[in-house]
């Protein structure tokens, strides 16, 4: 048990990595070809913090482990807005852009709304349902683009080096090798603890697998928010939740039809109450701002969730 306990550890070690890489990689590509740094930030850099989760979850697909599948994306969002954004606004005050207001917020709340009703609409994810999210998911990608290029006022979160083409496609097969072995290691050896202590799959993928997969989001945000970026802290959070429903789940049910278990309503219910109550966030004052005890009242309901999930 402890070695299987070791080998998630190790997994996930190479999930962050691998995601790493292959960021890097790719990024400096990109660079090569002239393409804009704000367009590698808001694509590459910022789909590649979810790549942990995407591994995680198209590996449970494939191996029938949909509770996992979905439990991994339903677990990690709920991580990111409740814990990882509610940690960077205790540390930092987070300010709510207009844009975030109106658009972000609410589109993350539409995107759930949607995920909800697709996944009660029959008894799995089907590949057509699928596809259907990758679309509105690219439709998501060209909106940031076009926003970002409109406002040019972001900035991209890597740094661009000076390296070799070849040396940046090894990192990217190294990136993806590493997330592959990765996503394995994670989810063979959650099984196997989910087993040794009689808990269901939901469980380990909920707590576990979530909180490890969202690493990449709690370093960058909680970073942002220290060094008073509070753009980036939001943003990587909204954007990642969205990236890891649209994407995830897409990319994931047309690889392999995800099976539903109606009991993550429960959960998608409290990631699309907690949503709202970001946008409420915005009216109570101080309007349009998370301070200490917004962030602490958000950390708190994750860990009244936590305990309420493991008490079941």
């Amino acid at each position: 048990m402890i070695i299987s306990i070791v080998l998630i550890v190790i997994g996930f070690v190479f999930l962050i990595k691998g995601a790493d890489f292959l960021v890097e990689g790719a990024s400096q590509i990109a660079q090569k070809f002239h393409i804009p740094e704000i367009i590698i930030g808001l694509t590459i850099i910022s789909i590649g913090t979810s790549m942990p989760e995407l591994f995680v979850s198209t590996t449970s697909s494939l191996e029938g482990h949909s509770d996992m599948s979905i439990g991994n994306v339903v677990g990690s969002n709920i991580v990111n807005l409740l814990f990882i954004l509610g940690t960077s606004s205790i540390l930092s005050k987070i300010k709510i852009k207009k844009e975030t207001k109106f658009i972000e917020i609410p589109i993350c709340i539409i995107v759930t709304i949607i995920f909800l009703i697709i996944c009660n609409s029959g008894k799995s994810i089907t590949r057509v349902e699928g596809i259907f999210l990758i679309f509105l998911f690219t439709l998501f990608i060209l909106y940031t683009i076009f926003m970002a290029l409109k406002n040019k006022n972001l900035e991209c979160k890597s740094e661009v080096k000076n390296t070799s083409t070849l040396k940046d496609i090894f990192n990217i097969i190294l990136g993806i090798v590493a997330l592959k072995l990765g996503g394995d290691l994670a989810v063979d050896n959650a099984v196997n603890v989910a087993n040794y202590f009689g808990l269901s799959e939901k469980i380990i993928s909920i707590t576990i697998l979530a909180i490890g997969t969202s690493l990449p989001e709690l370093v960058t945000s909680v970073s942002a928010g220290i060094k008073g970026k509070t753009d980036i802290a939001i943003g990587n959070i909204l954007g990642s939740n969205i990236f890891n429903i649209l994407l995830i789940i897409g990319v994931s049910a047309v690889i392999q039809p995800i099976t539903y278990n109606i009991s993550y309503n429960k959960d998608l219910v409290i990631l699309l109450i907690s949503t709202l109550l970001l946008l409420i966030y915005t009216i109570i004052p101080p309007k349009n701002e998370m301070g200490k005890f917004k962030g602490i009242l958000y950390v708190f309901i994750y860990i009244e969730y936590i305990i309420c999930l493991l008490s079941i």
